[in-house]
């Protein structure tokens, strides 16, 4: 029989988030206005904080040097040899740029616990997303070419990357889907001289201590350079979850159910990212960039189930294995063949690959066999043309193509008999196809004025094929992009910055797919299941989503190094894609089944302000702070409001898009010892979301806390250790559908601590 406590505690759930549904339309209120207020003051009065200090000297560190004639050009070659805050403060778009020292610092062993320190930047899962916004908003680069399907940040070692760029508008030259913003990750430069670097680490999460490593080889032969970077890796993990469910049960009437599951995963792999440079002339280069991950995961679940109330349906215990593959090999020619011209070409390829197999248990016995396998194919080809006319205009014209083919194939059973006979083991695929033509001018219109004028057109061809049927759709975008920045100095300490553009978010591959996924709690096709746990299909008729939007920022780059920048940001955005839930008649069942689809769902508006500090906590404040103080200071607050016009308010928000963010940070440098310590918190509060006319999800709030320390021994060995999600707290959601149907989720994570030595040979 369903115990009092476990009835409680459900009804507790409900009545409590039911009450922050409805208080917090008022706290909303004075939270925002409050929030506005202390960012404007902290904005003002930071930028007018070390007035003195930063008055520029013409033979300070900070001035730029002159710009020698055709060196625009060069732009990359040259920045390449700047500091973070020089490169962010040169671009003609608003860009955060984060080297060695950033990726170094904390010890990370993947580069999503770096991306999840950066401002403007959260994590859902392993995926980065910024300005709040969901999956397929943010556009994740590979050194300039958007990453392939299934590449895994978490298991990229940061010692592979020399840096990453944030930018937070489109430019012509690269993929114009970046409607929140781009993270480029440019991998491992060639050296300009011998590199030996060996890594080795091990970590704890769960169960027993794992290890990786790292090993850089680095050679220069006249006009050839090599690098040659592999790490392995490896990661145990733990997780702890509770589900409450007050929905239909498999008899159709009102169930109750208390669910406790432990999930355990663990596996390992390997990166591999040679760069091949050859400097055939001073004016001419080839190079040669791959990069391989390989590896393969195991995951199992166990629960512990009662019933509160009817037949509630239940998940059955799982064990899953599986494994994946990326590939990609890109090739640049680039020559100046003149003062003022410069052509370059490209040409890539990339495969991406997986496959899983896996069992369900119920009471002992196997209940749902699962086996599938996925590979996405694709190659690019791209080139430009660069003009410098009269030391003003840099004026490049190029192109970019681009095909891209997901084949999937899957066979689910059910005590031996396949789930759907019509779908199971047949082959579905999926095709993209863009052409793209763009034109840019990088434009010094004088010394405090630049501005980066561009406009690409992209065809975008989709494809999608199974179970004899075949569906095809073509759509035209055209992206014009104007960045404009003044500079309040000659030294370029103080810059205003603005951007008038568009972007788009072309529907990912696999949701073209027009094949049935069943519920696993309701598999029974003979039976109906319910609308929180619905079935799952494609769209192949999904249109790109178009955005309209408007950045403005101000930047004040302080003489010890320092940053303060304050901006705001505007999308307007058309079709809109939201997945859906509605009862429909389906071919694969005898009964009406509720369907989870993507659509091309309304129109939205997004708009927010950002805050970014950083640098030395005497130069930030100096009335509380000894200017000698080996103190670094960074923080970022964020405040994003979303509106989508299908839906009623208050809270029809985008989906994923918390109210506000914050990320604060700090390290300090001790005198008397070689040693560094920092840590930092990344925190998004609570919020609710109206997915739909019957639809709503709240989200409870979000905390990570990180920590390091690192000895610097000598010149050639450093010590790190790390400790990951300190002091971890549940993430908490409440799905409903209606009045009397709710899913209440609660999941804990673990700590995981970290340590390693790196040696320069």
């Amino acid at each position: 029989m369903p115990s009092g406590d476990n009835i409680a505690l459900f009804s507790k759930c409900q009545i409590g988030f039911a009450a922050i549904r409805t208080r917090r339309e008022l706290v909303l209120k004075h939270i925002t206005a409050a929030v506005w207020g202390t960012l404007v003051t902290v904005g003002m009065s930071a930028c007018l904080v070390p007035c003195a200090s930063a008055q520029d000297m013409p033979g300070s560190p900070g001035d730029a040097p002159a710009r020698a004639p055709g060196s625009k050009l060069d732009r990359v070659e040259i920045m390449g040899k700047q500091a973070d805050n020089d490169l962010r403060r040169r671009a003609q778009i608003a860009k955060q740029v984060y080297g060695r020292d950033e990726l170094d610092k904390y010890g990370d062993n993947n580069v999503a616990d770096v991306l999840k320190r950066l401002p403007g930047v959260t994590m859902q899962g392993n995926a980065p997303r910024m300005r709040g916004l969901g999956s397929g908003y943010t556009l994740v680069l590979l050194n300039g070419d958007p990453a392939p399907p299934g590449f895994a940040l978490d298991q990229l070692d940061p010692a592979q990357v020399e840096r990453i760029e944030v930018t937070k508008g489109p430019t012509a030259n690269q993929s114009a889907q970046a409607v929140a913003g781009a993270i480029n990750i440019i991998l491992k430069e060639a050296p300009k001289s011998s590199q030996r670097d060996l890594r080795l680490g091990m970590g704890y999460s769960v169960d027993r201590p794992t290890v990786s490593g790292g090993y850089t080889l680095g050679e220069k032969w006249g006009g050839i350079s090599l690098s040659f970077p592999i790490s392995v890796f490896e990661w145990r993990n733990q997780n702890e979850a509770t589900v409450l469910r007050n929905t239909p049960g498999l008899d159709g009437l009102p169930a109750r159910s208390d669910q406790r599951d432990t999930q355990f995963n663990h596996g390992r792999g390997f990166n591999l990212g040679p760069r091949l440079n050859w400097k055939i002339s001073d004016d001419e280069t080839l190079t040669w960039q791959s990069f391989l991950q390989k590896g393969q995961w195991n995951n199992r679940s166990s629960y512990v189930r009662q019933t509160v109330q009817g037949q509630p349906s239940f998940d059955d215990d799982g064990a899953y294995q599986g494994g994946w593959q990326n590939v990609r090999s890109n090739l640049q020619w680039v020559n100046h063949f003149s003062g003022t011209d410069r052509i370059e070409l490209k040409a890539g390829f990339s495969s991406s690959m997986g496959s899983f197999d896996g069992q369900t248990f119920r009471q002992g016995a196997v209940q749902r066999s699962v086996l599938a396998d996925n590979a996405d194919l694709s190659a690019t080809q791209a080139g430009n043309y660069s003009h410098l006319i009269n030391d003003e205009h840099s004026l490049t014209v190029g192109w970019d193509l681009e095909w891209r083919q997901r084949d999937e194939k899957r066979a689910v059973t059910e005590k031996g008999v396949p789930q759907i006979a019509e779908f199971e083991g047949q082959p579905f695929g999926a095709r993209i196809e863009r052409q793209a033509l763009y034109l840019q001018d990088e434009w010094e219109i004088s010394k405090q004025w630049s501005t980066y004028l561009g406009v690409r057109g992209e065809r975008i061809a989709t494809r999608s094929q199974g179970n004899a049927t075949t569906l095809s759709n073509t759509s035209t975008v055209v992206t014009p992009m104007w960045h404009l920045n003044y500079k309040l100095d000659p030294a370029a300490k103080d810059i205003i910055r603005g951007s008038i553009t568009r972007s788009y978010k072309a529907p990912d591959l696999g949701a073209l797919l027009a094949r049935p996924s069943l519920s696993s709690l309701f598999p029974d096709t003979t039976k109906p299941n319910t609308e929180l746990a619905p079935d799952r299909i494609g769209n192949p008729a999904l249109l790109p989503e178009l955005a309209t939007g408007l950045d403005l920022a101000y930047e004040k780059y302080l003489s010890g190094g320092g940053l303060i920048s304050v901006g705001v940001f505007y999308r307007q955005v058309n079709d809109l894609m939201r997945n859906v839930t509605s009862l429909q008649t389906v071919g694969y069942s005898t009964v009406p089944r509720w369907v989870s689809q993507p659509v091309n769902f309304s129109k939205a508006e997004t708009a927010g302000l950002e805050l970014e500090v950083k640098g030395r906590a005497g130069e930030l404040m100096p009335t509380l702070f000894d200017p000698k103080l080996a103190l670094n200071l960074r923080g970022a607050l964020n405040y994003y409001q979303s509106r989508v016009d299908a839906l009623p308010g208050p809270n029809n928000r985008l989906d994923g898009q918390q109210p506000w963010s914050g990320n604060f940070g700090a390290d300090y440098r001790f005198s008397s010892v070689p040693v560094t310590m920092g840590g930092s918190l990344a925190f998004t509060p609570g919020y609710s979301t109206q997915q739909t006319l019957s639809q709503s999800l709240d989200q409870g709030r979000s905390r990570s806390v990180d920590m390091f320390a690192q000895w610097v021994v000598s010149r050639t060995l450093s010590v790190r250790v790390s400790a990951n999600n300190l002091f971890p707290a549940g993430n908490e959601s409440l799905a409903l559908a209606g009045a009397n149907s709710s899913t209440y989720t609660s999941r804990l994570g673990r700590t995981s601590f970290n340590a390693g030595v790196e040696i320069k040979m």
